[in-house]
């Protein structure tokens, strides 16, 4: 990134603050919703993805942590239910581990351009999905494996399976446990990611994170009280103005011919 323009730094720091918003306000989404902006500015997937990934690690343990002390300080003397529903969450890495890897295989060797266009159409089906009120939902054990494998695969292509996985585990977490076991499955899904980033010799751009770093903080402030707003707030509104969102840009991305 040593040769862009100061628009387009600017732009990457305006979109890294809105990664950090969505991903906290909502509990998945910072890359997905992230992406398809950031792929206008410049057209390089492996450029974004490790930094991408090396916030998401930091953001998601500091979340998590951060729920687990809150628990044990409303429970006092008593022991504190779990902020995290690890029953479910070691059932559904059981079958999302094998699809995650194959992704990775994918992503390391797929060209960039084939990769940016999987992107945008992955994403324009997300869109339509919160646009009409009808995001992806699970009714039976076997959509639920299928659901957990293919998100499990998107995420090792790209970082950006959560709707996928989201719409299985919104099925079997309690809301209140929903948001933190979702950083701790993306912590873990990630800390892969970034081992094959390393094994292939993928640059993780660790300078631009001195700037990129603070903008994702910013929009992680703000998500924050977005979050506990929408705990007891119907977001619906929220995810259909984002869909429509989402589909402009990726539609916009596509006929231009990113990629």
């Amino acid at each position: 990134m040593a040769d862009l323009l100061w628009y387009q730094y600017a732009l990457i720091g305006l979109i890294f603050a809105w990664s950090g918003f969505v991903r906290t306000s909502l509990g998945f989404g910072g890359a997905v919703l992230a992406l398809p902006f950031l792929l206008l500015v410049v057209d390089e997937p492996l450029l974004f993805l490790p930094i991408i990934a090396i916030q998401l690690l930091i953001f998601s343990s500091w979340i998590a942590w951060r729920g687990h002390r809150q628990l044990r300080a409303a429970s006092g003397s008593t022991a504190p239910e779990s902020n995290i529903d690890w029953r479910y969450l070691t059932k559904a890495l059981k079958i999302m581990i094998v699809p995650k890897l194959i992704g990775v295989v994918g992503l390391l060797t797929l060209p960039g351009n084939i990769m940016t266009t999987v992107i945008f159409v992955i994403v324009i089906v997300y869109g339509a999905s919160y646009a009409l009120n009808k995001p992806f939902r699970s009714q039976s054990k076997t959509l639920d494996c299928v659901l957990l494998a293919l998100g499990g695969y998107v995420s090792g292509t790209s970082l950006i399976g959560a709707p996928l996985i989201v719409s299985v585990f919104a099925s079997h977490v309690a809301k209140h446990q929903l948001r933190d076991t979702l950083f701790v499955l993306w912590f873990i899904l990630v800390v892969i990611k970034m081992v094959s980033f390393v094994i292939a010799g993928v640059d993780l751009q660790l300078i631009h994170q001195l700037w990129l770093l603070p903008c994702a903080l910013v929009g992680h402030l703000l998500g924050e009280r977005v979050h506990r707003y929408m705990l007891s707030a119907d977001a619906s509104v929220f995810f259909r103005v984002l869909g429509v969102v989402l589909i402009l840009v990726s539609v916009v991305g596509l006929i231009s011919g990113v990629g």
